[in-house]
């Protein structure tokens, strides 16, 4: 039997984001009408991320500019005021105006009860306190894409793994990874960007990426959470150490060897894990650890640049609004390792660096004096 549909787009739309939106909705047309296949029974129209800081205000402000009305959820009560008042996040994401289709709230449950997808952009360390309160809010389940990228200390669980312990096994379909190469002040001057959305449901990953396109976001899709989840908090760890080496003022060798050296530790441990090879080579790995071990907007390249110009890690703490998930995440990411037998020698110290005192001088002068060995095992095709 024929079904129509009507796409209810907001006047304010320019053309080619409402072209976009037009795109999506002939491709969820296209999808089999069984409502258990298909993620809506209409195209969604509200949305709510969870997390105010810059990153989780960027996919809002994102969102909102692609039509839908957006519901805000911020930890601190007066960042939330602040947003309904002046329209901007003036603590995490100050210069950019925020469409009045973002409504902020401090109140998980009013933040969710309209909500037909959920991103969660939190900081790896509350995320499970976080999921707890929005189990207790929600009746059902629906789409939840993971904007956070870190690995939690203590269960050393990544965050797909984190929010399948407290959520119903009902919900396990629905999780999203968003990750990649993606400076939240560039997204917001619509300068091109590319990231990678992976899920376990196909139809989902596709209807969700088709969402989220538009002529300045691309898109890609993937189907591989644990390497996708790794590859965005490893990247930060490498990050901090890309911005030791440039602290120290070691020259691009020494930062090209630490990149490319760097990588080789993430899929070591990914392997070990159980993830993709192919999936550090893409967006989620590659990709984001390129731009984090360069970009001065990286809070955790910027770290390790003051950590190597001398400034103690308090100090620098001190000074910071928003959270380098690298610090964290260097300490999880050696008890990992240490845990599947891999060897992470950048990783073991930087941690090494932030939390025992050892000096950069020294630890970059161990990783150059380490035993000789191959790049490559070529009996096992592992990266050394």
């Amino acid at each position: 039997m024929p079904t129509s549909y009507k796409l209810h787009l907001c006047p304010s739309i320019d053309r080619n984001l409402k072209a976009s939106l037009y795109s999506s909705l002939t491709f969820f047309l296209t999808l089999p009408l069984d409502p258990m296949a298909n993620p809506y029974p209409v195209y969604p129209q509200h949305a709510t991320v969870i997390g105010a800081g810059a990153w989780g205000t960027t996919l809002a402000w994102y969102l909102a500019r692609k039509g839908l009305q957006i519901a805000l959820w911020a930890y601190e009560a007066d960042v939330a005021e602040t947003v309904r008042l002046k329209r901007e996040n003036i603590r995490y994401l100050p210069g950019v105006t925020l469409p009045d289709t973002i409504t902020p709230h401090h109140d998980m449950t009013r933040a969710v009860e309209q909500a037909e997808f959920l991103v969660l952009a939190v900081p790896s360390h509350v995320m499970r306190a976080i999921v707890h309160q929005l189990a207790a809010a929600l009746s059902r389940p629906r789409p939840l894409i993971l904007a956070t990228k870190g690995i939690e200390e203590g269960s050393l669980k990544l965050m797909s793994q984190v929010v399948s312990d407290i959520l119903s096994p009902d919900w396990i379909s629905r999780i999203l990874v968003l990750t990649g190469p993606s400076f939240a002040r560039e997204v917001c001057q619509s300068k091109p960007t590319t990231i990678l959305l992976a899920g376990v449901d196909p139809q989902l990953t596709a209807f969700m990426q088709t969402l989220f396109l538009s002529p300045t976001l691309r898109v890609y899709t993937g189907s591989d959470l644990i390497g996708a989840q790794l590859g965005g908090a490893l990247k930060n760890v490498i990050a901090i150490a890309a911005g030791l080496v440039d602290g120290l003022e070691l020259g691009y060798n020494a930062r090209a060897a630490l990149i490319t050296r760097g990588l080789a530790e993430m899929i070591r441990l990914g392997r070990a894990l159980g993830a993709e090879v192919h999936t550090f080579y893409g967006l989620s790995g590659l990709g984001d650890l390129i731009l984090t071990c360069t970009g001065p907007l990286s809070r955790n390249y910027t770290v390790g640049v003051q950590l190597g110009k001398g400034s103690r890690l308090d100090e620098i703490l001190s000074t910071m609004v928003s959270v380098a998930e690298g610090i964290r995440t260097a300490r999880a990411a050696v008890a990992l390792a240490r845990n599947h037998a891999v060897e992470m020698p950048i990783v073991e110290n930087v941690a090494a660096v932030l939390f025992e005192g050892k000096s950069p001088h020294t630890a970059v002068t161990e990783l150059m004096t380490r035993a000789a060995k191959a790049e490559f095992d070529l009996l096992h095709m592992e990266h050394l």
